[in-house]
């Protein structure tokens, strides 16, 4: 009897042992026969998945992600659709952002996983920061700063405006085209298609007051630069030097990395908490700079320093400056005491919008203004073009010779010349000769010429004109001879003093 219980025990073992060796390669679900350590593998986390007990495979998942053998671009996959399947919309989000640090791959969050959580606060923050999707504000803003580019080269290609004035204001459109074109990549959340666009213009925070300063002075003073102005690129370029250490010699994984640690932390893509020092600081470059700049304008506006035109494009520009540093300044203080500041935020890139669209009117219609008065075109006058004759100063000058030519009738002295007028005017000879040419558009002889034939005609048609001498006349409007007056005579009204005679006798 013990020998057949015992022939039986060992027939069963055997046969244990046998089907243990046949499907030892097999997993087996039976949990009764497992042991535990089997039940905690990598395999059985994706068995509780399949069959969507997913409550069972987080935690498998879990212990799994310490095993360094172990794929953990594969479990945090799982355990971010897990999580989203039990409409944990935090978790999946955690796991979500650790995924996309190991493998960034945006077409995951296609995934139909992830439909339970899709319309959660945290699942868009990482949807809207990483997809991609162009609108109509990315459009806009992608326009406007092709347009300040567009703007840049007519102006540095136009050889009529002064070099240095040309450059402070497309260098001033640069920065406003940039950023522009930074924006518009965030709007159309291209960020993490063009890492490198990452704070691309923020290295010209303190830049925007200089250039618009200097600009100014230079096209209203003439001003010449010093090398103690350097000191004013000082604030830029410690900045610069800053980014470029700290950003912008990242790789191209190492902005992606950054950008999705800022996702994780509450922060879009592009925000940073040191950015709330540079905005700090952008704002203090902005209105000490704006106060210099409204200086030279009202210095400028007071001395007529420049014609109507070119006073009205500084106003304009100046005022377009003036809304951005409100509006961004605002934006600032809102954002500094915890305040949303959406509408601010988009009326500064608006301002920014405003002044490159201005430029490039002005740039198409009236190009001389970006030179103002210093470099005044002249079309006919050619030679006139570098005086240092401002406009007011020049209507101011013909006022005073119309004087001397109607009042002073100062044609009739028979020496009279160029020097002389220019002395009687307070000024050079070439002034004087840019006043006659440009106001009268004759030169100083044809001028008095005219003068004096018109006293002539006026004489001759006078009741005792017919029994004047005509040498009498010559002498009285300021002629030296008879011939030359008759040549003069002849040659404004086609006929001699004679023959002018005695039509108006018939008359």
């Amino acid at each position: 009897m013990r020998l057949r219980v015992f022939i039986i025990i060992l027939f069963f073992l055997l046969f244990k042992w046998s089907y243990s060796s046949i499907h030892k390669d097999v997993p087996s679900y039976n949990l009764e026969i497992v042991s535990e350590s089997m039940q905690d593998s990598l395999d059985w986390a994706d068995y509780y998945y399949n069959i969507h007990r997913y409550k069972k495979a987080i935690p498998l998942y879990e212990k799994n992600l310490s095993n360094p053998k172990a794929e953990k671009t594969h479990i945090l996959k799982k355990l971010a659709l897990s999580e989203a399947a039990l409409e944990h919309p935090e978790e999946s989000a955690s796991h979500l952002n650790d995924y996309l640090l190991l493998e960034y791959d945006p077409n995951f969050l296609f995934h139909e996983g992830f439909d339970p959580i899709r319309g959660s606060t945290k699942f868009k923050h990482i949807y809207e920061a990483i997809v991609p999707e162009i609108n109509i504000w990315s459009i806009g803003y992608f326009v406007v700063a092709m347009i300040g580019f567009y703007v840049i080269a007519i102006i540095l290609l136009n050889r009529r405006i002064n070099h240095i004035a040309g450059l402070l204001i497309s260098s001033f459109i640069f920065i406003h085209s940039l950023f522009i074109l930074n924006i518009s990549i965030i709007q159309a959340r291209y960020q993490f298609e063009f890492p490198h666009a990452l704070l691309m213009s923020t290295w010209a925070s303190f830049l925007y007051g200089p250039l618009l300063y200097f600009y100014f002075k230079k096209i209203a003073f003439k001003y010449s630069f010093k090398p103690i102005d350097l000191l004013h690129l000082l604030p830029t370029l410690i900045l610069l030097a800053y980014m470029m250490a700290n950003l912008y010699i990242m790789s191209t994984d190492e902005k992606i990395e950054l950008m999705l640690t800022r996702l994780k932390n509450g922060l879009t893509a592009h925000q940073s908490n040191k950015l709330m020092l540079i905005v700090i600081l952008k704002i203090i470059s902005l209105v000490v700079y704006g106060y210099f700049i409204r200086s030279v304008y009202l210095k400028s506006k007071s001395k007529k320093l420049m014609d109507s035109t070119s006073q009205t494009w500084q106003r304009n520009i100046y005022f377009i400056h003036i809304l951005y540093v409100a509006t961004y300044t605002t934006y600032g203080i809102l954002i500094m005491n915890g305040y949303s500041s959406g509408m601010f935020y988009n009326l500064s890139i608006a301002a920014m919008a405003l002044m490159v669209l201005y430029v490039g009117y002005s740039a198409n219609i009236q190009p001389q203004v970006f030179t103002g008065s210093y470099t005044y075109i002249n079309k006919i006058f050619p030679k006139y073009e570098k005086s240092g004759l401002t406009p007011s100063l020049s209507l101011e000058l013909k006022e005073n010779l119309l004087k001397l030519f109607e009042n002073d009738k100062i044609y009739r002295e028979n020496d009279i010349s160029l020097g002389m007028v220019a002395q009687k005017l307070n000024t050079t000879r070439h002034n004087a000769s840019q006043v006659i040419n440009e106001h009268f558009n004759v030169s100083f002889h044809e001028l008095v010429n005219t003068y004096r034939i018109d006293e002539a005609k006026k004489i001759l048609k006078e009741e005792n004109g017919p029994k004047l001498n005509i040498i009498d006349i010559a002498y009285e409007v300021g002629y030296n001879n008879k011939v030359t007056f008759n040549k003069a005579f002849k040659k404004n009204t086609h006929l001699t003093p004679t023959e002018y005679q005695r039509n108006a006798a018939n008359m």
